[in-house]
């Protein structure tokens, strides 16, 4: 299992991991900032996220 965590004071609302998440867990929120939305135990480990934020907002750790 898979843990995914974002820093939303990092976030500036570009929308890129939720366009990117092959999970589908990922998406914005009325606020402008991406946040889990869809069920977490969903994460694969991909780190996509990881891997298309320029602002570095997330981690994902294995549990």
């Amino acid at each position: 299992m898979f843990v995914v965590s974002i820093d939303r004071d990092k976030c500036d609302g570009c929308g890129a991991c939720a366009d990117a998440c092959p999970a589908g867990i990922l998406g914005m929120l009325d606020d402008g900032k991406a946040d889990i939305t869809g069920e977490a135990e969903e994460c694969m480990g991909c780190e996509t996220c990881v891997a298309t934020c320029p602002n570095e907002c997330y981690t994902v750790t294995e549990m």
